[in-house]
């Protein structure tokens, strides 16, 4: 198999970059030189956004698969898919689950409705707009038979440079007191990087295509079994002091970013988040390594780069600063 990776050098590109070199498919990376790509693949430089910029995808191909990660301006996404549509098979387009309107109840499948004013050739306008464009024009230029649209949850993994599993570890390395926001079984789903690049492989080489909700089923893991496992890989001192939602959210901290994966039981947010039905994903072959495994792999990557992951510019930082966890916990302590 021929595999064109558009990005591949970071995070989701570069767990398909190398999951694709392990099973022998001959890969080639289109990326802006910025980071290295994977050892094994053949790298064409180019910047989406510029004019003339798709010009080195004319030295290639063609190829049985195009992988897709951008989350920008969808007309990044239609003018590279045009391009390809006659020089690809299939497009797979790594989009999300922000793509819904919100809310969502618990159990929404990919029938659910998307939001709206998305477009094929629109310029950068909100993240949920730009992932649903992505998809419409990846669906215009290779239509519905050959373009899959893997509309992911929340990622974790080695190689993550948006900071979340990154800031737990990091948090819980230092030991000490840990703010632990309950309950402890409140349910998570999220999906390793490095799953979701083994799916999109073999579902495009199975000839699936359309959208497909790519998470963890529900029940897969709590926010207790994702702590006290970066507890146990680091080996810290630490003490998590589980602490009522409510007393969290009345110290400042925001949902989702403040304390990274964490959103509120019975609320929009945990619904949405981590409400959605994969049974679509899992009969097409989606297999999700254990929480432990997810963590313990991350830790060592961490640790191979000196502890600091990478931070994509364009998302903001995520986590909290030691006053603001002290004032959490002395609430927690007096409810």
């Amino acid at each position: 198999m021929r595999l064109l990776l558009l990005g591949g050098t970071e995070f989701v590109g570069r767990a398909v970059a190398e999951a694709a070199l392990a099973h022998g498919w001959d890969v080639t990376v289109f990326h802006r030189g910025r980071h290295a790509p994977v050892a094994g693949v053949r790298s064409l430089h180019g910047d989406r956004t510029a004019p003339g910029g798709l010009a080195a995808l004319a030295e290639g191909g063609p190829w049985d698969l195009v992988v897709d990660t951008w989350s920008a301006a969808p007309r990044a996404v239609r003018d590279t898919a045009r391009l390809l549509r006659d020089r690809a098979a299939r497009y797979a387009y790594v989009s999300s689950c922000s793509v819904y309107t919100w809310p969502q109840p618990a159990g929404y499948t990919e029938d659910a409705p998307v939001v709206e004013g998305a477009a094929a050739d629109a310029e950068q306008t909100d993240y949920a707009r730009d992932k649903r464009g992505g998809e419409l024009a990846a669906v215009e230029a290779f239509g519905a038979d050959r373009s899959l649209l893997v509309r992911a949850g929340l990622i974790l993994g080695p190689y993550e440079n948006i900071g979340r599993l990154p800031w737990w570890l990091g948090r819980i390395a230092r030991g000490g007191p840990v703010l632990a926001p309950g309950p402890r079984d409140l349910p998570l789903q999220y999906v390793d990087a490095r799953d979701l690049a083994e799916w999109v492989l073999e579902a495009s080489a199975a000839g699936h295509s359309g959208p497909y909700n790519l998470v963890s089923p529900p029940g897969h893991t709590t926010t207790g079994e994702l702590l006290d496992a970066c507890v146990a890989v680091t080996g810290a001192h630490a003490e998590l002091r589980w602490t009522d939602p409510d007393a969290v959210l009345g110290a400042g901290i925001a949902p989702w970013t403040g304390l990274p994966v964490w959103v509120p039981p019975d609320t929009d947010l945990h619904t949405t988040l981590h409400g959605a039905d994969t049974s679509r994903a899992a009969a097409a072959g989606l297999r999700c390594r254990p929480v432990t495994e997810t963590v313990a792999d991350t830790w060592k990557w961490l640790l191979e780069l000196g502890g600091v992951a990478p931070q994509r510019p364009d998302r903001p930082v995520v986590g909290i600063d030691e006053k603001t966890e002290a004032k959490a916990l002395a609430a927690g302590e007096r409810d």
